[in-house]
This record gives C-alpha cells, sequence and structure tokens, in this order.
C-alpha cells in the first residue's frame, strides 16, 4: 500500500504531511445521489480516515447513468443506496473505515452523526437538509461544503466558521417546494456531476490539510461551456437569526415535517410516530396475497393496488404513487400500520 498515495503525496501543495492530515481525518457525507456517489469515491481513493455515508434513498435504474458506485445488481436487489456505497467503497480502499448509514438526515439526528467529523459534505438534493447542515455546522464550529447540479448547470461553495456568511446568511429560507428545477423534471447530465463533485472534493482536500478553501462561488454550465466565479468574501449578515443570533429553527425542528414530497417522483416519504424496525417476515406473510412483496436485511419492496411502497428497517417509507401527502399517510396507515 505504500505507493497508493505517491501521486497525490508528490502534489506539493499535500505532501506527506498534508497526506497524514488527510488519513486522519473524518469525513462525514450527507446524501449518496449524483454528487455524493462521486465525492464519496474520489475521498476513498484520496484516502481519508473515515467515511461515514448518509442516504434514505434506494438504487434505482436511472440512478445508474450519473450515481458512479451503483451497479445494476444493485437495482435489481433494491439495495439501499447507503449499504451500496458502503460495499463498493471497501471494495475500493480498504484502509479507509467506510460507515453506511440508512436514514433520513433530520433535525432529530443530524448533530449525532455529524458533530464528530472534521467536515460535512454535501451530496443532497434539497435545501431543507442543507440548511440543517448549516445549523449543525455554525453550532458546531465545523466548515461544510455546497454542491448542487441540475440540468447541465452546477454550482458549489466551501463555508467556514469565522468572519465569512453563513448559508442563511446568503438565504434567509429555503425556497418553496416546487419553485426550483430539479434532476426529476429537467433532467441531469452526468458530466456536470463529476465537474462539482471534483471542486467540492479539491475543497475538502485543502481545508483537511489546513489549507484554505477558495472564497468563490463556483458555477459551471457544461453544455454551454460557461465557466464563472463569483466573489464571496462577505462578511456575516448581523441579522442572520443562524451565526449571529444562534436560532437553530432548523435543527430544533421549528421548520420540518414528517411527511416529506418527493419533487419529480410522485412519492412521499412518510417517516413514523414510534420508530422501530419493522417485522419484515411477519409483514409478508400478511401483504404476500394482497400484493408483491420482496425484501432484504435493509428494506422491503411493495407493489399494491397501484403503489409502490419501499420500506425501511427505521420504519420509514417512501410511496411511490402519488404526491398527496394524506393519501400517502392514509396508505402507510392501511398497509404498514401507526
Amino acid at each position: 500500500m505504500a505507493d497508493r498515495y505517491s501521486r497525490q503525496v508528490l502534489f506539493s501543495d499535500i505532501g506527506e504531511v498534508g497526506q497524514e492530515k488527510i488519513r486522519s481525518s473524518r469525513v462525514a457525507l450527507v446524501g449518496c445521489g449524483a454528487l455524493g456517489s462521486v465525492s464519496a469515491e474520489m475521498l476513498t481513493r484520496a484516502g481519508v480516515g473515515k467515511l461515514r455515508l448518509m442516504d434514505r434513498d434506494f438504487v434505482e435504474e436511472s440512478n445508474l447513468q450519473r450515481q458512479s458506485l451503483f451497479t445494476e445488481e444493485h437495482v435489481s436487489k433494491g439495495v439501499p443506496k447507503a449499504a451500496a456505497a458502503e460495499s463498493t467503497l471497501r471494495a475500493i480502499n480498504s484502509e479507509v473505515e467506510i460507515e453506511g448509514v440508512i436514514t433520513d438526515v433530520r433535525w432529530d439526528n443530524i448533530e449525532g452523526l455529524c458533530r464528530d467529523h472534521d467536515i460535512i459534505v454535501d451530496g443532497t438534493d434539497n435545501f431543507e437538509t442543507r440548511f440543517l447542515i448549516n445549523d449543525v455546522a455554525v453550532k458546531h464550529s465545523l466548515p461544510w461544503v455546497y454542491g448542487a447540479c441540475v440540468g447541465s448547470y452546477g454550482i458549489s461553495f466551501a463555508f467556514e466558521s469565522g468572519t465569512f456568511a453563513c448559508l442563511q446568511c446568503l438565504f434567509e429560507r429555503p425556497p418553496e417546494v416546487g419553485t426550483s428545477q430539479t434532476c426529476d423534471t429537467v433532467g441531469i447530465l452526468g458530466p456536470v456531476v463529476h465537474v462539482i463533485a471534483a471542486y467540492q472534493v479539491t475543497q475538502v482536500l485543502k481545508i483537511l490539510t489546513d489549507q484554505s478553501p477558495s472564497r468563490k462561488i463556483l458555477q459551471v454550465d457544461v453544455w454551454n461551456g460557461t465557466w464563472q466565479t463569483l466573489g464571496a468574501e462577505r462578511a456575516k449578515s448581523q441579522q442572520c437569526r443562524c451565526c449571529q443570533q444562534h436560532e437553530f429553527r432548523f435543527l430544533e425542528g421549528e421548520e420540518t415535517t414528517r411527511m416529506t414530497r418527493l419533487c419529480g417522483r410522485g412519492a412521499v416519504q412518510v417517516s413514523p410516530q414510534q420508530k422501530g424496525p419493522p417485522d419484515f417476515h411477519d409483514l409478508s406473510q400478511r401483504l404476500d396475497k394482497s400484493g408483491q412483496v420482496d425484501f432484504n436485511q435493509h428494506m422491503m419492496r411493495i407493489q399494491i393496488e397501484g403503489y409502490e411502497i419501499a420500506l425501511f428497517a427505521d420504519g420509514r417509507s417512501i410511496i411511490r404513487g402519488t404526491e398527496d401527502i394524506s393519501e400517502a399517510r392514509a396508505v402507510y396507515a392501511k398497509y404498514i400500520g401507526n
């Protein structure tokens, strides 16, 4: 393994000292979709010490076009993304401690998942979770790297605690659901994912080696061939409720619900009031005559009366076939319980 990182060590801004810092680092990555899977692979190959991956979803065929850690076998077996990513990454680099966590990152678990890490990487697809990350980062003085892609366009920026603005300084609230384009409504090109992930991981490596990240917001459109950086040396907003007044409204659960529409997918995520592992065997026997049921150690898939229900081991479910929250709640109660 002595030669594994030799080319990275030869890069003068990292060197042997920087590589040791990378190898002793702990990175939390929220979301194992497009950006998350590409970033996770780069970080694993770079030799971070520990990489915790968190994701609420499972691998689907439409993911394979851009989410580089997944295969057709993961699709056919209905493997959750965090579990599939963990398995693939361990095969890439056995030196890195890889932990895949199958969960919906929420206000009531994000601190326990992220606060003991050196940096947080954004691989999410929604602003509510990004505002949660921002709350945790500010509260625990952690750096984090934002990234987003849609169509052929991508954007990224590194946030550090200190004199510079946090996410809430720049955007007081997340945009309303349905007002922003998503990859499920306008599509996405694989190349822009790799460009933005590469920029994110570069910023992570700079921070882990005690170097200042870029103070520029990167904006890229790979189809139109445009590349723009915008200055972001803006000081904190004195009115910011997060970094100035230390009101962590997202982290305190004031800005979230137990039901989440998955935009563009015709699906709703339902989180149970009582958390705990469902009995897949018992549920399979109960529903077997009513619909098509299959399950593995991580999740159960149920096709019944026009709905597709993905039930996870924590009791959380993604119900496809409706975007109506009340209808999804009724489907969950009917077939899974309360």
